[in-house]
């Protein structure tokens, strides 16, 4: 993998696939060595004689004078090795050498030398040197991942390059309590691409007992009121010792505002990435960041590299909580238990359990009891009506626990309003899942508060949970009654494509009944596309009715499930029902019913006298559904014309009535049909129509074949031209129905 802005070439910088870019400068030879990191090649450099040898690269490169520059390698061997930039004149002529600090200890294993130095003046070019010390002839010294470029910084860093790695020196930190500052350069593997970090690293050794701590010299500026997060790695010198990074606030006259401190639970004495967050106060100008560990011993140490200050990261674009509440790399981030007997602590050691960062929030409960978790509270940013979606990070890793996940709306006063909340269900066991609630925000919401209530199924039942995030979106599952066409428009976002979906709409005697897609009901349909737009045609008037979605993984597992509702349609003049075809809802019309029909219901009988019996022996099929005629009224031509284009297919269709009329959603197919005047007059519009009606099951293989919304604006959106219509469609039917050719 090329190393981005390096200045030598692929070959020098890999040794890959030959040492060209390099040559011997002093008491050794070199040769292609395998095993290398940055691909399979690397350089050996050998001994001829006891002594120190140096190698270089062949090429020198353009620098500038007064710019910082760095060079790493990674390096292994049995001596320790140090590295070099090498300053020339425009004609060659060697000005200086800027040397890192020779490695602490050798070490084998790959590990990283680096060092930074500005170009002096008269520098035009430079070259690396590398340099180790063997006492014999024929010691090989390995050398790999070679870079020369720019000081290396971290994007978005408020510090300056040498200030997050002192590969310069140590200018940008001041002793603050009980210490002396220096750098030393360990023997450390780091990853071959982590390009901030090893070489020189800032040392803070105790002087005495007590707490120890170092100051950054520099004063990034901040914006009041915005969220700012810094790290660092922290090498401590024992496990039980507390590290820490701590992110100050200043005034513009340098008077610190505010100190966050972000502790360090190590769980030994390697480098561990040590995180902190706080927002700016409303006075804050600049900021500037603090090391230091507690209780330490004279002659402790304590090693510092990769500092970095920058606005905190986000979860989710929009999210209103703070990082602190989010990740918990400082704390529990505001989060408590407002009632029941559970606890919540920060999780330990580092690096144990989380998603994000390295520590997640610990809820632990000893009995088997319901307890209420809940965040501080956030401004809504907007509020009221926005839909806000929730998300949490969980892994259960002892007992087990039921959840009910929800919001709690609170007004300007800090009052509370409501609580929106899921039902109750299991957090998922083995690993971690993410779990998201979307809930609507009331009228008057000006804040709002994650909650949680959480119930142990054990005792002695442990929860972790990370990256919490609240922030405005549209919602997973939507739904909208459309009064004028008679249906519900149900919108399902985010979905995984290539998955399974059934859709169910939900009564409310709690019966479900699958909705109707293109291709038939939805009953485990292939997911094409993270967007459907379901439009249901059939879903009763006037009473409120719910969907459950499912998803489920190619397999056939049950993924996840949504919720949407309730939505009730207007069902409008109680006078009127609508008469639908479920698979073409473009022919769906509503009519002014004159008379309800008079059921019966037939069944087919034979009737056998037998000699010498008073009662005939009568043997009965099974009774068929309702039958009735259906009296309307059609107002206009148009009217008319749309009854008989409904009529024309003979399909089953719908026939749906106000509640209250004494009838219930009926499929029915439709026999002979009388249409008759309401009078002699010749220019009369209305007519009367006798609908014999009979009682029809649901149809389950027929698919929507369009939208009783389509539009010419739907034409011109798929076609570039009236000749691919005309290509399209046989008659102008079938453009309104889009059924295509072929």
């Amino acid at each position: 993998m090329a190393i981005p802005g390096n200045l030598l070439s692929s070959t020098t910088e890999a040794v890959d696939p030959n040492t060209s870019g390099w040559t011997a400068k002093l008491n050794c030879t070199l040769s292609l060595g395998s095993g290398g990191r940055n691909g399979d090649g690397c350089l050996t450099v050998r001994s001829v004689a006891a002594g120190e040898m140096q190698a270089r690269t062949v090429s020198s490169y353009l620098v500038m004078p007064g710019t910082v520059y760095e060079t790493f390698a990674d390096a292994s061997g049995t001596v320790a090795e140090r590295i070099g930039i090498r300053w020339l004149t425009a004609s060659g002529a060697e000005i200086s050498v800027t040397w890192s600090l020779t490695t602490a200890t050798a070490s084998a294993t790959w590990h990283r030398v680096s060092v930074a130095g500005a170009a002096p003046v008269g520098a035009a070019r430079a070259q690396v040197l590398l340099s180790s010390t063997p006492a014999a002839g024929n010691v090989p010294h390995f050398w790999e991942n070679v870079y020369l470029g720019l000081a290396w910084r971290t994007t978005g860093n408020l510090l300056t390059a040498n200030a997050e790695t002192s590969e310069v020196d140590t200018s940008a930190w001041a002793v603050e309590t009980n210490a002396t500052i220096s750098r030393t350069v360990p023997a450390i593997m780091w990853a071959v691409d982590a390009y901030q970090v090893g070489g020189h690293m800032l040392t803070l050794t105790a002087v005495a007992g007590g707490t120890v701590s170092a100051l950054g010299t520099e004063r990034p500026v901040v914006t009041p009121g915005t969220e700012y997060a810094a790290y660092t790695y922290l090498s401590p010198p024992t496990s039980g010792i507390t590290a820490w990074i701590e992110l100050r606030f200043y005034d513009v006259g340098g008077t610190q505002l505010s100190a966050t401190r972000g502790p360090l639970a190590a769980p030994g004495t390697g480098y561990y990435r040590q995180r902190v967050s706080a927002v700016a106060p409303a006075a804050a100008a600049t900021c500037a960041i603090a090391v230091g560990m507690d209780s330490a011993t004279a002659g402790q140490i304590m090693r510092v590299d990769n500092t970095v200050i920058g606005p905190a990261p986000i979860a989710h674009a929009g999210t209103i909580l703070t990082y602190e509440a989010t990740s918990f790399e400082q704390g529990v981030g505001g989060w408590s238990i407002t009632s029941g007997a559970a606890t919540v602590a920060r999780s330990t050691p580092w690096g144990a359990y989380a998603v994000d960062g390295s520590y997640s929030l610990t809820v632990s409960s000893a009995t088997a009891t319901t307890s209420t978790l809940r965040s501080a509270r956030f401004p809504l940013t907007p509020g009221a009506g926005v839909n806000w979606r929730t998300e949490w990070a969980s892994q259960v890793t002892a007992g087990g626990w039921t959840a009910t996940r929800g919001v709690r709306w609170y007004d300007a006063a800090n009052n509370s309003i409501s609580l929106d909340a899921t039902t109750s269900a299991t957090v998922p066991t083995s690993g971690w899942w993410a779990l998201t609630t979307d809930v609507v925000a009331p009228a008057n919401a000006t804040q709002a508060a994650i909650e949680w209530t959480l119930t142990a199924t054990s005792t002695s039942s442990v929860l972790r949970m990370d990256v919490a995030s609240l922030w405005p979106v549209l919602p997973l599952a939507a739904v909208e009654a459309q009064a004028n066409s008679g249906s519900v428009t149900l919108t399902l976002r985010e979905l995984p494509v290539g998955y399974l979906l059934t859709v169910y709409r939900v009564g409310q005697d709690g019966a479900r009944t699958l909705v109707r897609g293109t291709s038939g009901l939805l009953n485990k349909t292939t997911i094409s596309s993270d967007l459907m737009v379901i439009e249901d045609y059939e879903a009763p008037l006037g009473v409120p009715v719910t969907y459950a979605v499912e998803i489920y993984t190619a397999a056939g597992v049950l993924s996840a499930t949504r919720a949407a509702g309730p939505v009730t349609i207007d069902p409008g003049d109680p006078n009127e029902a609508w008469l639908k075809d479920p698979g073409q809802p473009q022919r769906n019309l509503k009519v002014l019913v004159e008379r309800a029909p008079d059921w019966s219901r037939p069944i087919q009988q034979s009737a056998y006298q037998v000699k010498g019996r008073r009662n005939a022996v009568v043997l009965s099929g099974l009774r068929g559904g309702l039958e009735g005629d259906l009296s309307v009224w059609t107002r206009s031509d148009d009217e008319r014309a749309a009854l008989h284009w409904i009529l024309d297919t003979g399909d089953v269709l719908l026939w749906q009535a106000a509640p209250g009329m004494g009838v219930a959603d009926m499929y029915v197919n439709v026999g002979s049909v009388d249409e008759a005047r309401v009078s002699g007059y010749a220019p009369e519009l209305w007519r009367t129509w006798k609908l014999p009606l009979t009682q029809a099951d649901m149809p389950t293989s027929t698919g929507v074949g369009g939208s009783a919304g389509r539009t010419w604006q739907d034409v011109l959106s798929s076609f570039a031209t009236g000749t691919d219509v005309l290509a399209a469609y046989e008659t102008g039917e079938d453009m309104l129905l889009d059924h295509r050719r072929g």
